[in-house]
């Protein structure tokens, strides 16, 4: 039996996740990777984590799968359009197969979801986390913050432009670090006492990309500048560079989420789950920026 079973085991934070509870001792072979293409999975399966082959869009590939699973870490699907019948496909196959835990990763947001910049992002969250409310199953939800580890996406090639060019005005956000995501999902998975619970998976300071900016500057000695445009001149500028409208899109309503300070939520359960420190803005902007 594969006590363990992760699904997007082949993305960044399931395999950061599997890393994990490696690293807790966990035995390779009570862990099991939930994966769409094998041919992925290779370096999973040299690990001698148990590969199997499903689907969200595919109900019965999921009860498959399922079957023989204790604990399940359902991490959201990336399918944003089609996410809302994946997930609850999800659900239902777990009720379905009795498995015993279900944990999975939402998204932490102040507001609430008719006053949110990322309503088409949240709006599945929301959902599968009523979903499990009311399936019958244990379940733990484990709320994260905005990774750290999108900055770079967003700030660009930043020390050749020397700017920051992002319309988040002073909006804070507590940023997380996908390995202290992980690792908090590896210790929920291997302890007790998480049922029925809702972590909030976020630091314990928050930050603005003038923050950002500042730091980055001291990392490197280059004078880093903000500049946070109009809605307007942002689309326009990332117009001209060539960027698709889907891309645009995206990138602005995070950037405007962060403006209203959507993830400007501290606290401690991440802390306490990690039983440390979580990694902060400064450590992880060093690891990225300092060569």
């Amino acid at each position: 039996m594969s006590n363990i079973l992760i699904t997007g085991a082949t993305g960044h934070l399931g395999k950061a996740t599997i890393s994990a509870l490696l690293n807790k001792g966990v035995n390779a072979g009570k862990v099991a990777a939930l994966v769409r293409n094998e041919k992925k999975a290779q370096d999973l399966k040299e690990m001698g984590i148990k590969i199997l082959v499903a689907d969200y869009e595919d109900y019965n590939s999921l009860v498959k799968a399922f079957a023989c699973v204790d604990q399940l870490l359902f991490i959201s699907g990336s399918d944003v359009m089609n996410r809302n019948q994946q997930q609850q496909n999800v659900v239902k196959a777990a009720v379905e197969a009795k498995i015993k835990h279900v944990i999975y990763t939402s998204a932490l947001n102040r507001l609430p979801i008719e006053q949110s910049a990322i309503s088409f992002v949240s709006q599945a969250h929301v959902k599968t986390e009523k979903w499990l409310a009311e399936s019958g199953l244990n379940y733990t939800i484990l709320q994260n913050s905005l990774y750290a580890d999108v900055i770079p996406q967003f700030i660009g090639d930043v020390l050749n432009t020397q700017t920051i060019y992002l319309p988040a005005a002073q909006g804070k956000t507590a940023f997380v670090v996908r390995t202290d995501i992980a690792e908090a999902a590896a210790a929920v998975l291997t302890s007790y006492g998480h049922n029925g619970k809702t972590y909030k998976i976020t630091n314990t300071e928050s930050y603005t990309y003038q923050d950002v900016a500042d730091t980055i500057s001291d990392i490197t000695g280059k004078s880093i500048t903000y500049i946070s445009p109009t809605v307007e001149d942002f689309t326009t500028t990332l117009e001209n560079a060539g960027l698709p409208a889907e891309t645009i899109g995206g990138v602005t309503a995070f950037a405007l989420a962060q403006a209203n300070d959507e993830f400007n939520v501290t606290g401690t359960d991440l802390e306490v789950l990690l039983n440390r420190k979580p990694t902060n803005l400064k450590k992880y902007l060093i690891d990225i920026y300092a060569k």
